[in-house]
């Protein structure tokens, strides 16, 4: 997620590190806050994988991140062909889902969105019993019926938002 979010990021526009960290902060949550000790390894490792450059900025210790065309074309690649756990993890997709709309083509747009759909057509839960995944209505515990209640109202209004932006991007 975290180097999805760089690319995203700075396939909008060059900034500076400190920028960049606000920025995927605030995207996953003020709970988790990206540390440097994340941050900057990331953007080695991305450098050095030549995506993106670093340039010092004129008069200043600072210096610009940016793209480079390798980067804007692992973004765009890493959007068409998601990895499973970036369609599956809630918190993945939504990164996923923060870019996708710099896809150009909204037929591989469409591709991902059909991919979560079919995870949620997938029978899941928190709790098994016998390989059977648990519904809220088979639980006596009401902290864990609260859990599954939640997810199944959670699952149910992604498929409806699912269902709609596909047929609207498929009618576009």
């Amino acid at each position: 997620m975290l180097e999805l979010s760089i690319l995203g990021f700075l396939f909008e526009r060059p900034m500076h590190a400190y920028e960049l960290r606000q920025r995927i902060s605030g995207l996953s949550g003020h709970i988790r806050p990206v540390s440097d000790g994340a941050l900057y390894p990331a953007l080695n490792r991305l450098r050095t994988a030549g995506l993106l450059t670093k340039q010092p900025d004129a008069g200043s210790t600072r210096h610009t991140l940016s793209l480079t065309e390798a980067g804007r074309a692992e973004l765009l690649r890493r959007l068409r062909e998601p990895a499973e756990v970036e369609i599956t993890d809630r918190d993945s997709f939504l990164t996923l889902l923060a870019f996708l709309g710099y896809l150009p083509d909204r037929r591989d747009q469409v591709a991902v969105l059909r991919r979560r759909l079919a995870f949620y057509e997938q029978p899941a839960s928190y709790f098994y019993e016998d390989g059977r995944p648990l519904r809220a209505a088979d639980m006596t515990d009401r902290f864990r019926r609260g859990m599954l209640t939640l997810a199944a109202a959670t699952r149910r209004a992604d498929k409806q938002w699912l269902r709609a932006e596909i047929a609207a991007l498929e009618n576009e």
